[in-house]
Order: C-alpha cells, then structure tokens, then sequence
C-alpha cells in the first residue's frame, strides 16, 4: 500500500504544479502574449486550447465538445485509476505511468471544468515562431512521460516474449 500512497502525493504535487504554473502564465501575461526565452527555440507564451491534443476537435459543435473534453475523460479517468491499482504490485514504472497519466489528465480536466479550455504555455519552434510545436503544459509533460514509458514497456515485453518463442528459424537437423 505504500507504493499506492507514494503516487498519490506524486499525482497531487504534479496537479498542484500544473494549476500552479497555469494561474501564473493566466496572471502574469495577456491572452497571445509570447515571451522568448531562448531565441529560435523557445517562448513562454499564454495559449488557450479549447480542443485536445494538438488543438484537435477545437472548432467541433458544443455537443461533441461536451462529451469528448468532459465526460470521456471523467470515464477515463476512472478506468485509468483502476489500472494504476491493478498494477501496483508489479515493475514500479507501470503504476508510476498510471498515476502520470491521471495527474495530466485530471490538471487538464480542471482547466476544462473551471475555464472552458485549457491553459498551454510552452512553446518550442524552430527560427520564428510561425514554426513552432503545439504548446502544451505540465499535464501534458506528464502524459507524455507516462506514454513514453508505456511504449518501453511494450517493447521489454515483445522482447521477452521473443526470447521465450523456439526459433522457428534455427537449421536444427533432426535425425
């Protein structure tokens, strides 16, 4: 049960630091506003998304809105709680991918249910910032972290599972 308890705090201080870094960027700059950090590369800036990732489904009829940024990812959420409880006692990065998920997700929720949108500040580009990557924010990181290791996982587990096939392959005569 410790390992469960240890990624709650772990969910609370990433949620607290997503709020936290999206009520900055809210009071310290103004709806547009960019801020270089370095040169060519990266801004700070104040970007309302009312779509999901990558700004998709933003111009969608309300309706759709509603259900897929609202009551999915509360259903998502839960299914995603579930799986972090069901794998807390298996390799520790599972449930810590869970449990980065859930934080994203849910920083993100609140956004959505307090303001309508979602508040993304990062901003990474290439010259100008006409070519720049979707912002996103702290959620995101987190969700794309947990991504990450769920994809490393998927990959130790078709390794393992090739090492345990008999190669079909091996010239074994047999006599």
């Amino acid at each position: 049960m410790t390992r469960f308890w240890i990624l709650c705090l772990m969910m609370s201080t990433l949620i607290i630091v997503d709020q936290l870094s999206k009520g900055a960027i809210q009071s310290s700059l103004y709806y547009g506003q960019t801020i270089p950090v370095i040169d060519g590369f990266f801004s700070i800036a104040y970007v309302k998304n009312t779509g999901a990732a990558f700004g998709f489904g933003a111009g969608g009829p309300e309706w759709f809105r509603q259900v897929f940024f609202l009551a999915l990812p509360v259903f998502f959420c839960g299914w995603i709680f579930y799986l972090m409880v069901k794998t807390l006692k298996g390799p520790a990065f599972i449930s810590v991918a869970y449990a980065l998920i859930l934080a994203g997700a849910v920083g993100n929720l609140i956004d959505r249910f307090s303001l309508g949108y979602v508040v993304d500040f990062f901003m990474f580009y290439w010259k100008t910032e006409a070519n720049h990557f979707p912002a996103f924010n702290v959620a995101d990181s987190c969700i794309t972290i947990a991504a990450g290791l769920l994809i490393i996982d998927f990959i130790m587990q078709l390794k393992a599972k090739k090492s345990e096939e008999p190669h079909a392959s091996n010239p074994v005569s047999k006599q």
